[in-house]
C-alpha cells in the first residue's frame, strides 16, 4: 500500500478565533473595571470594631447611599423601585444568600440606609454587611 500525501495546501483560517479572542479580552476588562467603581464622593464611618475585609466576595453586591440618601449601583443611581428589581432578578439566579454589601456615607440619614435594608430584607435577602472604615486618617 502507498502513503497518500494531501498536498491539497488547506490552510486553517485564525481570522475568527482571533477575533473571539480579542472579544473575551474586552469582555474581561469592562466587567473588571465595573467590578471596581465605586463612588468616591462616599465618606465611609469609622468603626474600630469589626472584621477587616481582605477580599470580597464576587458575588458581592455593593449598594452605596451617599449623602444626600441617594441609592446607586456601579456608579449608577437607582430609584427604590428599580434597586428591588435588579436584587430580585439576582436572588432568583442565585439564591438567597448572596451577599450584600451596604456603602453608607457618614452623613447620610438611617432611614435611608433602612429603607435598602428592608428592600433586601422584603424580597428574602438577608446576608447584609455595612462597610466602615478601621483607622482614622490623620
Amino acid at each position: 500500500m502507498s502513503k497518500r500525501r494531501d498536498d491539497s495546501g488547506a490552510q486553517m483560517d485564525m481570522t475568527p478565533m482571533i477575533d473571539c479572542v480579542f472579544q473575551l479580552i474586552i469582555f474581561f476588562v469592562v466587567t473588571i473595571t465595573m467590578q471596581q467603581k465605586l463612588n468616591e464622593d462616599i465618606e465611609l464611618e469609622f468603626s474600630k470594631h469589626g472584621p477587616v475585609l481582605k477580599e470580597p466576595d464576587p458575588t458581592t453586591t455593593v449598594i452605596e447611599v451617599d449623602k444626600r440618601g441617594w441609592v446607586s449601583m456601579q456608579g449608577v443611581p437607582l430609584t427604590k423601585a428599580a434597586l428591588q428589581g435588579l436584587l430580585k432578578d439576582k436572588r432568583d439566579r442565585l439564591g438567597r444568600t448572596y451577599p450584600i454589601l451596604i456603602r453608607g456615607d457618614y452623613r447620610t440619614k438611617h432611614q435611608d440606609i433602612r429603607s435598602v435594608m428592608d428592600i433586601c430584607t422584603g424580597i428574602d435577602i438577608w446576608k447584609i454587611e455595612f462597610a466602615a472604615i478601621k483607622e482614622k486618617k490623620n
